[in-house]
């Protein structure tokens, strides 16, 4: 999809996966996510839901002319059936459907989807070309895996909670579900990834995405830290784990963020607040000693940046070359002008949602999309093409 400054050709309402089918089986969160994000990219998607009550996220606000926000942003651009999966009936129609789908995505519990006969050994023996995605809370093995899991239960679980908020204080979650979406993007990244497999041998696969796993590979530097030290870390408010300055600031009026994560960088900083001499000091001289040093360093700097306010600095430092930026509101980001050329907020059946943040040139990057369905509104069209 084109960035709307680039003057490139477009095929309109055409995506590099049309052409391929998917079957969601997934609800919530995080496989709605990776097959949302599939839709976007042209494949179509058919969310196979609940009879009565559909996903669970049809009930969870925001709300905006009682329709929820939540199910809008990851359920766009699909259409709905509605299938009681224990029922014979309906069930051979979610078989008629998997027969016809190039990738299958599911978040039950491991187990679930066996004993309703749609495990991934029952469909892949009859289906070897299809890329089957389960994506759990902790993956179809080892001792968790039939534990329920939710976002904020997987986050405490893998650690990220262990090295977020301040120095000293409450373990605190990060502000998004981390633990949906990276396991959403991962199954994404997994799904693309079978479906070159698949074109080069014509065999399909089976992913097994946790959301454990996904979140423990956003450790970083905390995990990699205490695999090199055996030290335990805990969190260190906006600071970095390794690289120094690489936080927030106090200006005259409000916070910034400056990262200067190299010496050149460092020397540009500064020189812009007017204290060169920082350079040759010891303390400083390289981002070790920066990063041991990292509280008298910040000390150092803040004295100078509480003499004027932020914008004042961010200009300077603009100017020099230093990665620097204000902490902005939610609301600040979404309506700022860099999101709108991004096209990062669209039109989802006139819901206001996040947009797509995979631009490929040579495809449309369309400011309206298709609206997340009503539950089973595709239902009756859907079974006479299957049947």
């Amino acid at each position: 999809m084109s960035t709307p400054d680039r003057n490139l050709p477009a095929t309109s309402g055409a995506g590099p996966l049309s052409g391929l089918v998917v079957v969601d089986f997934s609800r919530v969160l995080a496989g709605p996510f990776a097959a949302m994000m599939l839709a976007d990219l042209g494949a179509r998607v058919i969310k196979v839901e609940r009879p009565g009550s559909g996903d669970d996220s049809r009930g969870y606000g925001p709300f905006l002319d009682g329709r929820s926000l939540y199910f809008a942003r990851v359920n766009r651009g699909k259409e709905s059936i509605a299938l009681d999966l224990k029922e014979p009936a309906d069930l051979a129609v979610a078989l008629r459907l998997v027969a016809a789908a190039d990738v299958l995505v599911e978040n039950y519990r491991p187990g679930v989807m066996q004993r309703l006969g749609l495990g991934p050994d029952q469909v892949l023996a009859r289906h070897p070309g299809l890329v089957y995605c389960s994506v759990s809370g902790f993956g179809h093995s080892g001792p968790w895996s039939q534990r329920p899991a939710y976002d904020a239960v997987v986050q405490g679980m893998s650690g990220i909670m262990a090295i977020t908020g301040a120095e000293g204080g409450s373990r605190v979650k990060p502000g998004i579900p981390v633990a949906d979406l990276s396991a959403g993007l991962y199954a994404f990244g997994g799904i693309s990834s079978a479906l070159v497999g698949r074109a080069a041998t014509g065999r399909g696969t089976h992913l097994d995405i946790a959301m454990y796993d996904a979140t423990v590979s956003l450790l970083e530097g905390p995990a990699l830290g205490f695999l090199a030290t055996g030290e335990d870390p805990g969190p260190i408010g906006n600071a970095h784990f390794t690289i120094a300055p690489f936080d927030t600031f106090a200006c005259r009026d409000r916070d910034i963020t400056i990262c200067a994560a190299n010496d050149t960088l460092f020397a540009d900083l500064v020189r812009a607040l007017g204290l060169p001499g920082l350079s040759s000091d010891a303390r400083f001289a390289t981002n070790a000693s920066r990063h041991a040093s990292r509280v008298a360093l910040k000390d150092e700097l803040e004295v100078v940046l509480r003499t004027a306010d932020a914008d004042h600095w961010l200009d300077l430092l603009d100017l020099a070359g230093v990665p620097s930026g204000p902490i902005s509101s939610v609301a600040d980001a979404v309506s700022s002008e860099q999101t709108r050329v991004r096209r990062m907020v669209v039109d989802a059946g006139g819901l206001p949602v996040p947009g797509n943040p995979v631009k490929a040139s040579g495809y449309d990057d369309p400011e309206v999309r298709g609206a997340a369905p009503a539950l089973d509104e595709h239902g009756a069209a859907l079974r006479a093409e299957f049947a």
